[in-house]
């Protein structure tokens, strides 16, 4: 019997081989994908809950509490503050929005006015601005997305019947999820290599368990604290801003962002109130990052910043592109991609790659000048 040779493919051929491959299952399941949307953002959405809730289900069982029980209690908590917002919170940013809606090309007007002034001294004191163009642009630029935010609102609003349904789908599922899944990570971890099973499912639990339990618990607690501050201030449309600048901490450096927005739009109206928003975001950001942050997630996602910030556009690009949603890509950037660096690390172990050595300046040549 002829004995068979195989020749083991170099490093490189594999990884070029494993591209395309991996763009053409890309491309199927995009294809897969876009036409039952939006069910898989939907169903994603759930699974994200589930996920949260589960932190103090688990959290509760640990302690002596039966698990039926522990998720009896959750799940009313829950539901409590799912209405309670609706009941409270909801209308309050919907009012306040309206308002901020309706004040805004005032507020527009006194910043193109802010501009021309700041134009006038400029020139009197020989200064170069011209500040002409850049006010008009901003005017009509800003008034168009006021009308398109304002336009969405309204269709928003007109299809409450469709927003209420996919509502009670996403809470079903998360319910379903929440008793009965952990069999589907555990059905799907079967068809990886027996090697790779435990190390994938626990980066992917730990990861994202403790990224979105810590980011939302964050969240929560920077919205709650902004919104007693901003009233303790008698800040105009507090309650709006406050949820705004806490639940975009969601997606990484988008509260700065939108403590920079809110403060530049209350300036045009007042000058004080803008810096007052700015003074105590910020100080109370400072707090919970500092504070609060170090102890809830510790160093879970493990991405320098230049990949954290790279990972934000790519997630929304292919969220936009497989029918799930750039927002919902955004949240799922920071995650996935922390996975992504756990299993190439691992890979890199395993294939015997050494590790990258830091970069040392070469040796100064013999009779070269000191520096």
């Amino acid at each position: 019997m002829a004995e068979r040779f195989t020749m083991p493919l170099p490093l490189w051929v594999r990884f070029g081989l494993t591209l395309p491959l991996l763009v053409l299952n890309m491309f199927v399941l995009r294809q897969v994908l876009v036409p039952l949307a939006p069910f898989p953002s939907l169903f994603l959405g759930a699974a994200l809950i589930a996920f949260l809730l589960d932190i103090p289900s688990r959290w509760l069982t640990q302690r002596g509490m039966p698990r039926v029980l522990a998720l009896l209690l959750v799940l009313g908590l829950g539901l409590a503050l799912l209405v309670l917002a609706s009941l409270w919170l909801l209308p309050r940013m919907v009012q306040q929005l309206g308002d901020l809606l309706n004040a805004l090309p005032g507020w527009l007007v006194q910043g193109q006015m802010l501009l021309d002034q700041t134009q006038l001294w400029a020139a009197a004191h020989g200064l170069p601005a011209d500040f002409s163009d850049f006010s008009s642009e901003l005017l009509t630029g800003s008034t168009k997305f006021a009308s398109q935010l304002s336009q969405r609102l309204l269709g928003l609003l007109g299809a409450t019947l469709n927003l209420t349904i996919n509502t009670l789908i996403v809470v079903v599922l998360a319910v379903f999820l929440l008793v009965g899944g952990e069999a589907i990570p555990r059905g799907l971890a079967r068809w990886l290599p027996s090697s790779w099973r435990a190390m994938v499912l626990n980066t992917l639990v730990t990861t994202f368990r403790g990224y979105f339990g810590g980011q939302v618990v964050l969240a929560l607690i920077l919205s709650v604290a902004q919104i007693v501050v901003f009233t303790l201030l008698q800040i105009p449309y507090g309650v709006l801003f406050a949820v705004a600048i806490g639940f975009t901490t969601l997606v990484p450096y988008a509260s700065a962002l939108t403590i920079l927005l809110v403060s530049g739009l209350l300036v045009l109206e007042d000058p004080r109130t803008g810096v007052e928003v700015l003074v105590a975001a910020i100080s109370v950001g400072q707090v919970v990052d500092q504070v609060i942050q170090p102890r809830l997630m510790g160093q879970i996602v493990g991405l320098q910043p230049a990949w954290l910030l790279l990972s934000l556009p790519v997630g929304a690009r292919v969220g936009s592109l497989l029918g799930l949603g750039e927002l919902l890509g955004l949240l799922l950037a920071v995650p996935v991609a922390s996975c992504l660096k756990t299993f190439l690390d691992e890979l890199a172990r395993r294939l015997g790659l050494p590790e990258p050595q830091p970069l040392t300046p070469p040796p100064a040549s013999v009779g070269s000048p000191l520096p």
